[in-house]
């Protein structure tokens, strides 16, 4: 039996838009589909969790036991990829004390800060990274495992650090190789 549901099982999930040659772990969670567009050659991995307001782009990875958290926009530009434990929230809640937080509470109660998170196109997030609300990874930046974005990161460089700064340029040959692979060059 394969762990990826097939594309008529994909087609009743009820996505807002679908893209071809989707490859969805049949143990993710998906919660509001009818929200979410998802594009072509995408692939999600076992024990994620995909909710609310989510846009990915074609030729994405989202690694095992990744969380997106949508309830503002994450949009996800193509050939970017998320390792694996990472956690992508578009919203958070005021943990001061002058509030109260979580989802079960009406709005009314709660001081939540909601804004878009992107992942710019071929930009690479570590395993367990922390993405915040308002986060923006640049094109072509790739953040080092167990770091926490939340704030803009520049495009094209290599990012690590709590919070995550950059560290060093990145090649970008890699629009080279796109161009490539979208022409059916090998």
């Amino acid at each position: 039996m394969n762990s990826f549901y097939t594309e008529i099982e994909l087609e009743d999930i009820g996505f807002n838009k679908m893209g071809t040659n989707i490859k969805i772990s049949r143990k993710a969670s998906i919660y509001s589909p009818e929200k979410m567009t998802i594009g072509n050659n995408i692939r999600i991995d076992d024990f994620c969790l995909l909710n609310g307001n989510i846009e990915l782009e074609n030729n994405i990875y989202i690694g095992g036991f990744t969380a997106l958290h949508g309830e503002c926009k994450i949009h996800i530009e193509s050939f970017s990829a998320i390792a694996s434990h990472g956690n992508i929230y578009s919203s958070s809640d005021d943990y001061s004390g002058e509030h109260l937080t979580n989802p079960t509470v009406p709005d009314i109660y709660r001081n939540s800060t909601r804004q878009v998170v992107k992942i710019g196109r071929h930009a690479i997030i570590g395993a367990s990274c922390v993405l915040l609300p308002g986060g923006i990874v640049g094109e072509g930046t790739s953040v080092g495992s167990m770091s926490l974005i939340n704030t803009s990161l520049p495009p094209w460089t290599i990012c690590v650090g709590i919070p995550a700064r950059p560290i060093k340029k990145r090649s970008n040959r890699i629009l080279e190789l796109e161009k490539m692979y979208l022409s059916g060059k090998e």
